[in-house]
């Protein structure tokens, strides 16, 4: 008896194929990085600018603050009424702040810089969030001090007998007042520069 033998052709899948499945899912990994970097690059390019419009608004606070002198035009043969930042502490406080913060503004930019060229590297942005973050809480303690200050200057305060000097020194108070309120501006920029980096982390 003859043995019957039965071939069943079972089609296989090609080798190219198979392997066009791989490439595929290499493709969309690449397209969300993509994705993700150019998001994180926007981020990085915005963060620049606003570290760039901060370093004018802290400049501006401390040179605001530090010419803020003013000098009466009468004055007798012992005394001459003259009013400066360096008279109070506060106020010279105020300028070393704002001049302490407009330099590591500065120093930050290339750190900014890194953020662009390299969007997805978190090393770089975690360490302009804690530095930012220690910065704005610097420049909040200058601004709200000055402010104070600034507050008893225009009113004064009747249960201390301080009486208020911005009607006799009047472009005094307003040069410390705008410099209070450009400083503000900079907390503000501050503010914004560690939402945004923090956005940027928790997207990585």
């Amino acid at each position: 008896m003859k043995n019957e033998s039965t071939v069943i052709d079972v089609p296989a899948e090609s080798s190219s194929a198979m392997k066009g499945s791989a490439p595929l899912i290499g493709v969309a990994r690449d397209h969300t990085t993509s994705d993700s970097g150019g998001y994180k690059r926007g981020l990085s390019i915005f963060d620049f600018l606003l570290r760039l419009a901060a370093i004018i608004a802290a400049s501006v606070a401390a040179g605001t603050m530090f010419t803020s002198d003013e000098t009466l035009p009468f004055f007798t043969q012992f005394l001459q009424f003259e009013a400066g930042y360096d008279d109070l502490p506060t106020f010279q406080f105020f300028v070393i702040a704002m001049s302490m913060i407009s330099g590591y503004l500065l120093l930050s930019l290339p750190f900014s810089v890194v953020t662009i060229v390299r969007p997805l590297a978190t090393s770089p942005r975690l360490l302009l969030l804690v530095l930012d973050t220690a910065a704005m809480a610097f420049n909040m303690a200058a601004a709200s001090s000055a402010a104070a200050i600034g507050y008893l200057a225009h009113n004064g305060n009747q249960n201390t007998n301080w009486l208020p000097i911005c009607q006799q020194f009047g472009d005094f108070c307003q040069k410390t007042s705008g410099a209070v309120v450009s400083s503000f501006v900079s907390v503000v920029f501050f503010i914004m520069l560690v939402v945004l980096s923090g956005v940027a982390l928790k997207r990585h």
